[in-house]
């Protein structure tokens, strides 16, 4: 569990918008091509170095509420999220445009009928529906960012980010010098980025100097455009170390560290991500890691392990982020192409927390918390002795909140009715001890709960 000495915030974030590049769809590196980008705009505009802190950190943060409507966009038009929103990146607010995005991304895999009525229901609350989509992931971004720490004013770029600069944006339909100049950038540079990965500089510009004076101020896309002779700066965005590069963009006199403390307080924001993901998981990762800690505690852990053990469990599930909703909030059994990728999850998480140095050695609990001690576990079908005490605490604590949580596909069940199917696993998944001390710890809680209880009464 070694740790540098200094570990900066800027690094922390960077490897984590990857979580947040996949949950929208885009290509690994969204969100660092986008501060690459809107950093230079930012510079170019003549802000501050404050200002230029916050802008950095309101870029790589801008999708860090996409995951509070995914549900709610399969629900309504019938399709799978990742492929919906990445779709919808490029899609402009130009009626032909977005009728064709809606028919060629709504209900493909229903029939004529259900097909036809979710189209028409759509194309009758069409605007109502997308500023509420809008307005949820917007607000549940400020709020994440709140909790972690970052200013007011990164808050409200991530609140102005699908603001246009002609009013016609969402969700507050705000115009002009009345939208964070931080939102502005973001949008900016997000348009950027979606037609540079799919045709080069040359359609990023074109499309971009097309939207000046709808959707962008002139005055960024000018800045943007001096740069079309840059080849390094475009060049750049393909580049190995993109990291590294944009990492060397954050104000140095600014350059932010995080203790402990703020590694929780991280660590708890991005599981409030990964939970609003579905209904059926809100507060998941947050009763995970309260199981985790309580067998922990019950197994003698110290309080520096259990504070580590506890970040493990707030994060374990980050990579359902790269999961559809159309797969984790089926109400049935996933066929075969589903289940696979559900079975993709944890090794996602793998790579993502392997992407960051102070959470690195937990890369193995997100990757193996699905594995078995019989060898008939996800992904890798690994055994006992290549699953090591703190996954298989992860583990214990995972299923028993999935057994006494709601699910699409029945209804929560009780305590002990979940640990006698548990108790049946017990030495071929489940690990004797750990599942041992989950039951101590779990009595020890209802007998304080009933004894406060008493006191009430």
């Amino acid at each position: 569990m070694a740790q540098r000495e200094v570990v900066y915030l800027s690094e922390v974030v960077g490897a984590l918008s990857y979580a947040l590049d996949i949950t929208e769809g885009q290509p690994v590196g969204h969100s660092l091509r986008c501060c690459w980008i809107g950093m230079h705009v930012g510079m170019g505009l003549g802000l501050s170095q404050a200002e230029l802190s916050d802008l950095y950190y309101s870029i790589l943060l801008k999708d860090i509420g996409c995951s509070s409507n995914a549900a709610r966009i399969c629900q309504l038009y019938l399709a799978d999220d990742l492929s919906f929103k990445g779709n919808y990146k490029v899609v402009d607010t130009k009626l032909p445009e977005i009728l064709r995005f809606l028919i060629a991304n709504t209900a493909r895999k229903s029939g004529f009928v259900e097909r036809l009525q979710t189209l028409v229901h759509i194309a009758r609350n069409g605007g109502e529906i997308s500023r509420e989509l809008i307005e949820t992931r917007c607000q549940r971004g400020a709020e994440i960012v709140r909790s972690m720490r970052f200013s007011e004013d990164v808050a409200q770029g991530i609140l102005d980010l699908d603001e246009h600069w002609d009013g016609s944006g969402q969700p507050a339909g705000l115009a002009g010098s009345a939208i964070s100049r931080f939102g502005q950038i973001a949008l900016l540079a997000q348009v950027v980025d979606v037609f540079f990965m799919r045709g080069g500089a040359e359609a990023a510009l074109t499309e971009v100097c097309e939207r000046a004076g709808r959707w962008f101020d002139p005055e960024l896309v000018h800045i943007l455009s001096a740069l079309e002779g840059d080849a390094g700066f475009w060049k750049t965005l393909h580049a190995i170390d993109l990291d590294e590069q944009v990492m060397a963009l954050e104000p140095r006199a600014l350059t932010r560290g995080v203790d402990e403390d703020y590694l929780d307080d991280i660590a708890a924001g991005f599981a409030q991500v990964v939970d609003a993901k579905s209904p059926f998981t809100a507060g998941h990762s947050d009763r995970v890691a309260l199981f985790t800690d309580l067998i922990a505690e019950e197994l003698g852990y110290d309080s520096g392990r259990r504070r580590w053990l506890k970040r493990a469990a707030l994060l374990h599930d980050i990579g359902k982020l790269g999961v559809s909703n159309s797969v984790l909030d089926k109400n049935g059994k996933p066929d075969e192409q589903e289940w696979a990728e559900i079975k993709r999850h944890p090794e996602l998480g793998r790579v993502i927390l392997s992407k960051i140095a102070v959470f690195r050695d937990m890369a193995r609990i997100a990757g193996d918390h699905h594995e078995k001690l019989n060898g008939q576990g996800y992904p890798r079908g690994i055994k006992a002795r290549a699953i090591d005490l703190d996954t298989r605490i992860v583990t214990v604590a995972d299923i028993f909140d999935a057994l006494t949580a709601d699910r699409p596909y029945r209804k929560a069940m009780p305590v002990s009715q979940a640990f006698a199917i548990m108790e049946k696993e017990v030495g071929s998944a489940l690990d004797a001890d750990v599942f041992a001390a989950l039951q101590r710890g779990f009595a020890r809680l209802e007998s304080v709960t009933s004894e406060g209880e008493e006191r009430v009464a």
